[in-house]
């Protein structure tokens, strides 16, 4: 097949086409900071830094997808969480924002363009486009999506003892209109950097934490909308939940969502079934026991295996299942991106070269 870029190669995937090889993503914010050698508060919250850091790690692995962000508290923090900026990894959020439901009419959306720390991380994305953008595909994080936000914003016990009890279903409505107005509006901001592409997570929406039902009800309806809202934008979103999201792919897949970011729990062959010609993966290799903590050769024969599975016939941007460690080895990214190079290779029918 005629050889492509690598956003020629990612956009093929999004159309539901088959490129030359299936595309890299590396979920490395956190390697980055750890390479370099600020202390991570202090880089965690400097565009400049963050890009620069970004970037370097691509310079030296070449990876087709960079997804730019600090973490997964920004827009907590932006609302008015409490967020304590950690010494070994990314912020982590810790006093809600509000103390019960009754003060949601209390909360201000937040102007990405001048609340902190959202300023800076555009201004990451900003400054990785213009140095890189012709030459990767650039996805700016929107952070965390409508469910997830919420339940940060007035504590996550709060939150889905809330869900479970009757009596709070307009005040919950209306906390997940607050987050989806909040992410929406920062989804925005971060394609008019000139990403081609954003995307959020619902850390806690999976079965690993809530039951299918309150996914339904709540998290799949206002992610669902979100996706709406932007594709009427011309954006396209890719949307993550950690953990074994199989019992919920097909809800997944009915948001609409241009790519499911998926963890490495799920089961791949009911996640072929469910995506296939719908939409695309991107991941899911294990991204601590496998990419971080074992050896070259554990992680080829992990990204073949993942390969014979998600990759025929299109679909597939392999990739670590959620973020990497800050201590993930250089030289298993090094193994990832050969073994992707030398297993993901197409047939122009869609199934993968023998090797």
């Amino acid at each position: 097949m005629t050889a492509m870029d690598p956003i020629e190669r990612v956009e093929t995937v999004l159309r539901g086409g088959v490129p030359d090889r299936v595309p890299v993503d590396f979920h490395d914010f956190m390697v980055a900071a750890q390479r370099s050698g600020l202390p991570f508060p202090e880089y965690f919250q400097d565009g400049e830094a963050m890009a620069e850091g970004q970037i370097a790690n691509w310079r030296e692995l070449g990876h087709d997808v960079i997804l730019v962000e600090n973490g997964t508290a920004a827009l907590a923090q932006a609302c008015g969480v409490g967020v304590e900026y950690m010494e070994d990894t990314a912020p982590v959020s810790f006093v809600p924002a509000i103390s019960s439901l009754d003060e949601v009419d209390q909360l201000v959306v937040p102007d990405p363009y001048t609340t902190a720390p959202l300023v800076e991380n555009l201004k990451a994305t900003r400054l990785v486009v213009e140095e890189i953008g012709r030459e990767a595909f650039v996805i700016g994080r929107a952070d965390q999506g409508p469910f997830s936000l919420a339940s940060m914003i007035v504590g996550i016990e709060e939150f889905l003892l809330a869900t479970a009890l009757p009596g709070n279903e307009e005040k919950l409505a209306a906390l997940i209109a607050f987050a989806e107005e909040v992410v929406y509006r920062y989804a925005v901001a971060q394609m008019e950097q000139g990403a081609h592409m954003t995307s959020i997570g619902e850390s806690i929406a999976g079965p690993d934490v809530c039951a299918p039902a309150v996914y339904s009800a709540w998290a799949q309806t206002a992610d669902r909308r979100l996706v709406e809202r932007l594709a009427e934008q011309d954006i396209r979103l890719a949307y993550h939940i950690c953990g074994n999201a199989t019992r919920i792919i097909d809800e997944m897949v009915a948001t609409g969502a241009a790519v499911l970011e998926l963890d490495y729990k799920c089961d791949l062959p009911a996640v072929k079934a469910a995506i296939d010609g719908r939409t695309s993966v991107l991941g899911v290799i294990d991204p601590s026991e496998v990419i971080a903590r074992s050896s070259p050769d554990v992680v080829r024969a992990a990204v073949r295996a993942e390969l014979e599975v998600l990759a025929p016939r299109g679909g597939l941007i392999i990739g670590p299942g959620c973020a990497l460690s800050p201590q993930t080895p250089m030289e298993n990214l090094h193994a990832f991106m050969e073994a992707a190079h030398e297993f993901g290779r197409y047939r122009p029918d869609g199934r993968l070269q023998e090797v």
